[in-house]
C-alpha cells in the first residue's frame, strides 16, 4: 500500500514540473532561434544589475605639497634666426591719402602722382 501512495504521489509532483519544462524548454528554444534584436528597443523582459560604486584610492589628507624645484635648467643657446629685413627702395614714392606706391620713373620732389587704389581708380597724391 505504500508503494502505491508513493507513485500516485510522484506521479502528481512530476506532472507540474514536467509542464514547468516543456514550458521553459518551449521559452529557450524560441529564445535561441530568434534572430539578435541589438537595436530593438520594445517591451521586454530585462536583468539590470544593480550600479557598482569603486571608490577612489584613499591618500592621506592633506595631500602632500612638494617646493618647486631649486634649479631650472637655461634655455637652449641657439634659437631659430631672425627673418631677414623687407629690402629698402631707394627709388621714389608717391603717397596718396592712406596708399603709398613705388614711382615708375623719377620725377621732381613735390610734384603731382597718383597711387591706384583697391578699386583700380586714380588716387593723386605728392612724390617724396
Amino acid at each position: 500500500m505504500v508503494q502505491t501512495t508513493l507513485v500516485a504521489l510522484l506521479v502528481r509532483l512530476l506532472r507540474p514540473a514536467a509542464l514547468v519544462t516543456l514550458a521553459g524548454a518551449g521559452l529557450i528554444g524560441a529564445a535561441v532561434s530568434t534572430p539578435a534584436a541589438a537595436w530593438w528597443r520594445g517591451g521586454g523582459f530585462y536583468v539590470v544589475a544593480p550600479p557598482v560604486y569603486i571608490a577612489p584610492p584613499i591618500y592621506p589628507y592633506p595631500a602632500p605639497v612638494y617646493p618647486p624645484p631649486a634649479y631650472y635648467a637655461p634655455p637652449p643657446v641657439s634659437y631659430a634666426p631672425a627673418p631677414p629685413a623687407p629690402p629698402q627702395s631707394t627709388g621714389q614714392s608717391c603717397f596718396a591719402g592712406p596708399y603709398a606706391c613705388p614711382m615708375d620713373h623719377p620725377t621732381a620732389s613735390g610734384s603731382a602722382c597718383y597711387c591706384l587704389s583697391n578699386e583700380r581708380s586714380k588716387i593723386w597724391g605728392r612724390a617724396s
